[in-house]
Order: C-alpha cells, then structure tokens, then sequence
C-alpha cells in the first residue's frame, strides 16, 4: 500500500503556497476564480481549415465537435508567467493541476491524426515523421507528405486562441505571452507538454523553437527515426521525461532510446518514482512500476491524471509529487551525467 502523507505534505504547501501570493495574481480580477475556457479554432479564426487527408477536420462524420479547445487559468494563484501548452486531448484533471501551480494553459486543435495515413513506403529516411510532427507543429512547409497552413499549425492556432483569450478573459492576463507586436507568443514562456504522439511532436517543437521546457508523458516515440539526436534550440536540461515501464513503448526500448538520443542522460539517472522521494535526484528522466493490472494500455496513460493512474489507499493519486516536479522543478538544478543504459537498443528499429 502507498502512503499518502508525502503527497499531503506536498499538497498542502503547494495550497499555502498559492493562497498566500494569491491576492497578488487576482489583483486584476475582482472576483478571483479558476477559469475553464473553451472555444472552437474555427469560430476564433476565419482562416482555419479542414485537412481530412489527414484526419484534421472540425467535426467528425457523427457531427462530433473535433476543434474545441481549452484554457483554464486561477486568478487565485499567483502566476509564474508561463503557458502550457497541451498536445493531445483536453485533461481537465491535470489542467486543474497545472492552474493549481499557478501556470496558464490551453489545449489547442491541431494535426494530430496524421500517422493513421502514413504508409511504410512513405517512409524512406530517418527524420521523415519528425518532419511532418513539425509541419503540424509550426504550419511552415516541412514535409512533402503533408500541407497544414499557417493557421492551421498548433503555432498558428495557439496564437489566436491565446488572443481571443485576452479578450474574452482579462481576468486572466493572458497578453503577457505575446510579443509587443502581437504577432506571435513567447515561446520562452511556454512549457510544451502532452503524452504519446503529443509528447512526440512537442518534443519535436522544442527542438526547433526554444521554450521553457518540455514535459514528455509516454514518449517520444517514432523508434524507426533519428531526429531525436539533432541539435536542438531547447537544451537537453528542459527536457522532462515520465512513463511506465509497462508501456509498450518502453518495453520496446522507444521512450529510453529517444530520451538517449535527446540527451537526457547528461542531466541524471533513471529514476523509479516508487523508490525515491522528490526531487528524485534532480533528473529528467522517471519511471514507474506501480500496479497496473498487468494491462500495458492502462500503464500507457497512468502517467497522467485519470482512470487509469493509480490512487493510493485513501483514493489520492500517487503521482502527485511527480506532476508537481514535472512542471515546476527549476532547470538549472540536474543531475550528474551518467553513461547510456546498455539495455536500451538505441538501432533504427523497424516497427
């Protein structure tokens, strides 16, 4: 069984923390609050546009809205001027979690349903997929596969969303993360985050655009390309990596094998969270082994708030020392360098 009283601890001063410097964040807002926000990409910008070749569309063939986005922002907490930005389905658990840190976020639409139309054919050189990842990320033409616009990359749809944000919410002081001009964001102030094939491309963003730092749940994966280990504008020390190790994309050596080729191992060991307490030698890259029924889908998403992550006796979830540490462990505090783990197959691998 796990014992709560670390995370409480945690917890509780992670609270104070945020109701004492408070009224200095919600100085702007009369009624402070935690804001939960939501808006379609294709109601903000007249510019957005469908790509069904690959699967980036605003409703799906049942009429389901495909294009919503999220923000959530406290005006309770005093803000760390930094913005989350979520590549893969909208959280509303860890979102509560990151305004809790006294971080903005938003979880924008963008083209994450490409791999489903990629054919092995297509693939014919080792940095193909992170090209079309940067494509989607950014809407400038790097890939000959795809065609995403402008306004369609997650650079361009967060900008607007980000925009309609400071309007729509004053509350919420969201024009600090836009250049004076108000033409793009300042991505040193954005931390980019997601899990699986979002953990992926934001991975693949860093590595092109400098940003605060970059939180991995269950990934990188592409294990059949070397992107990962070319020179990169975010340096390897922003680089935070979570997963389990009953993760098919861990026992398949994926996640290790990226997170050599990132260069994560300069910056500490392999930590297992059930084993040491925060802040788990100062490293970025972290594994658990908590029970997970034996089920490799559920160890996929346990890394992040959900049915699936693990709760301890009293029903609290385990990792929440782990999240805190994720989003908010200083960059400049790492650990020592250690050597490749022999164990992880670092070869382009076929599948």
């Amino acid at each position: 069984m796990y014992s709560t009283m670390p995370r409480l601890l945690m917890l509780s001063f992670v609270l104070f923390a945020g109701l004492m410097t408070g009224a200095k964040s919600g100085a702007a807002d009369p009624n402070p609050q935690r804001y939960d926000l939501t808006k379609r990409a294709s109601e903000i910008d007249p510019r957005a546009s469908e790509h069904p070749e690959i699967g980036f569309v605003f409703a799906d063939t049942k009429g389901k809205v495909m294009d919503l986005q999220h923000a959530v922002v406290d005006t309770r907490i005093k803000s760390q001027g930094k913005l989350v930005i979520w590549l893969m389905g909208h959280n509303g658990s860890l979102f509560e979690r990151i305004s809790g840190y006294g971080l903005h976020g938003i979880q924008v639409s963008y083209a994450n349903n490409w791999f489903g139309g990629i054919k092995k054919e297509q693939i014919t050189n080792d940095h193909i997929l992170g090209d079309i990842r940067l494509e989607a990320a950014t809407g400038e033409d790097h890939s000959p596969l795809v065609n995403v616009p402008l306004a369609d990359g997650m650079m361009g749809r967060s900008l607007q969303f980000v925009k309609w944000l400071m309007k729509e919410n004053p509350q919420g002081e969201w024009q600090h993360f836009l250049t004076a001009d108000g033409n793009g964001l300042l991505w040193d102030k954005v931390i980019m985050s997601g899990i699986s094939h979002g953990s992926t491309t934001s991975a693949r963003f860093a590595m092109y655009k400098k940003v605060d730092r970059v939180v991995m749940f269950s990934g990188p994966r592409d294990n059949n390309q070397s992107w990962q280990d070319a020179p990169s504008a975010t340096p390897a020390n922003r680089f935070f990596g979570f997963t389990h190790v009953l993760d098919g994309g861990w026992v398949g050596d994926h996640y290790c094998r990226s997170w050599q080729l990132l260069k994560m191992h300069n910056h500490g060991p392999l930590i297992n969270v059930e084993d040491t307490k925060p802040p788990y030698s100062n490293t970025r890259r972290l594994i658990t082994n908590a029970d997970v029924k034996n089920d490799a889908g559920r160890a996929h998403n346990a890394p992040v708030p959900g049915s699936g992550s693990p709760k301890d006796v009293d029903g609290k979830y385990i990792y929440e020392p782990v999240w805190f540490y994720l989003f908010n462990q200083p960059v400049d505090q790492f650990g020592p360098a250690v050597q490749l783990d022999t164990d992880c197959k670092m070869e382009i691998q076929s599948k």
